[in-house]
């Protein structure tokens, strides 16, 4: 095939191939196919029809680098009209006049080499995919036709087989045909060590090639098969979507954008899927919450509300467990949803509301009876305190468990008492230890700002150390955080 035929043959391949748009170059892991390279041979000769003819495997390196080993068979073939005496090409004689139109040089190569592709455009690569490439290695050559050398062996070589170091480079593009072949264009050079591929040699003057190839590859290019980010999501799928290929966590929230997609079904562009405040994040590692569901209990609050606002429990319905779901106490009712006997009239709230007395009033909840104090040893748990997180400042709404604690002290002088501050288990241990006495000292001086005696208060923190539920869990972790009265004298 003759040099034009060839450059007609690609044009043609060019004007009539369809390239599919939906193109994948990366993620192959390994490649395979043929290739045909026609040859231009640069040497002391005119060049003739020559070819090579190669085999390859390409590894995926990194999505833009392949590492090719190649191997194949061709020939290396001149014209036979070296001009002795003023060292320029005749097409047709010797310098003797014998016709020499017709005669080839030719060597038969066996080249082995490995060559670095670099695409540096391969992640957004569509339907052309171009590349550079270089490379080195070997290839044995044995010469059949030797040239007419009888006016001179002043440059006639004596060996004709050997190995020579070959140097390959150029440039190329691959165009998908489908999820399993690409063709493969390329025009390079191919430099060699030697200059015995035609039998003859001048010096300072190596044999080498130009090359224009044709190629066929074979591979897995199915789209979608390569995740950049790695986030669980093909690049085609997130290139396709409002996320960021190149971002395991578009939205900033903690979770990675296959894991909302494929696992919770929340929106991997929106931090906060269901819009309540909190991050998807959030709800799904801190609170374990529904980021799907503002509201997870069903209970009129959202969850923002309830961890943010009111200190209840976002996965109980109704904290305090009265029989009152927690909206409907802070919405409706206007009874505290953390103590199941807001006006401590010991009739519990849903109670109350069922019999229909107010649950705000203790005077409608039993007949009086005369309170018999505590007992020495006795504990009483304050339910309804609340700190804020890492704080020791007494939260808003723990005045009504307050006024109970002062009712006592007050009503009955010859008690003292030990006021014991108790934390979860997470944080710190010391920090919980301090955290801990702190809160009871809190607690001691809201009652002496009363006017209680302070000497008749003890207050210790005891931190994470006595728990009476599960730190597994937030509901074990709500109650372990509390303050303790027990009567010491």
């Amino acid at each position: 095939m003759s040099l034009k035929k060839f450059l007609l043959f690609l044009i043609l391949i060019f004007v009539f191939v369809k390239p599919d748009t939906n193109a994948q170059f990366k993620g192959y892991k390994i490649k395979g196919g043929l290739k045909y390279e026609q040859l231009i041979p640069l040497s002391e000769y005119n060049a003739s029809y020559s070819f090579l003819g190669k085999g390859f495997l390409g590894f995926e390196l990194t999505p833009a680098l392949c590492l090719q080993v190649e191997a194949g068979y061709g020939q290396f073939q001149t014209e036979n009209n070296y001009n002795r005496l003023n060292g320029t090409y005749d097409n047709n004689s010797d310098t003797e006049g014998n016709n020499l139109q017709g005669t080839k040089v030719k060597a038969n190569l066996i080249p082995i080499d490995v060559i670095l592709k670099i695409t540096p455009w391969v992640k957004t690569a569509k339907n052309w995919n171009p590349y550079f490439y270089f490379g080195g290695g070997a290839t044995y050559y044995s010469i059949d036709n030797t040239p007419d050398t009888s006016f001179s062996n002043t440059y006639v070589s004596e060996d004709k087989s050997g190995w020579a170091g070959i140097f390959p480079a150029g440039v190329g593009t691959e165009v998908r045909l489908s999820d399993n072949v690409l063709l493969d264009f390329n025009l390079g050079a191919m430099y060699t060590t030697t200059d015995l591929l035609n039998h003859f040699v001048v010096p300072d003057f190596k044999d080498a090639t130009a090359n224009i190839g044709l190629g066929i590859t074979f591979g897995n290019f199915k789209p979608g098969v390569y995740d950049t980010d790695k986030d669980g999501l093909t690049d085609e799928y997130e290139q396709k979507t409002c996320t960021d290929y190149k971002n395991p966590d578009t939205d900033g929230d903690g979770l990675k954008d296959g894991a909302e997609v494929n696992q919770y079904k929340t929106n991997p562009c929106n931090k906060d899927s269901d819009g309540d405040q909190l991050n998807d994040g959030d709800e799904v590692i801190k609170y374990s919450t529904n980021p799907l569901n503002k509201d997870t209990d069903s209970d009129k609050l959202t969850d923002y509300d309830e961890l943010m606002k009111y200190s209840t429990l976002p996965k109980d319905s109704d904290t305090d467990d009265d029989s009152l779901i927690d909206g409907d106490e802070v919405l409706t009712y206007k009874t505290n949803p953390k103590i199941p006997d807001t006006d401590l009239g010991s009739i519990g709230d849903g109670v109350e509301v069922k019999r229909g007395t107010d649950p705000l009033n203790p005077s409608d909840d039993l007949p009086p009876v005369k309170e018999e104090p505590m007992k020495v040893g006795a504990v009483i748990i304050l339910e309804g305190i609340n700190f804020a997180s890492g704080s020791y400042a007494i939260s808003a709404g723990s005045d009504e468990i307050l006024e109970m604690a002062y009712a006592t002290m007050h009503d009955h002088p010859d008690i003292f008492v030990e006021i014991s501050g108790h934390t979860d288990s997470r944080g710190g241990y010391n920090m919980n230890m301090t955290l801990s006495k702190n809160r009871a000292e809190a607690v001691k001086e809201w009652l002496v700002s009363r006017g209680i005696d302070g000497s008749r208060i003890e207050t210790v923190g005891y931190g994470p150390d006595n728990p009476i539920a599960s730190n597994d869990t937030e509901e074990g972790r709500y109650k372990n955080r509390r303050i303790e009265f027990k009567r010491v004298k």
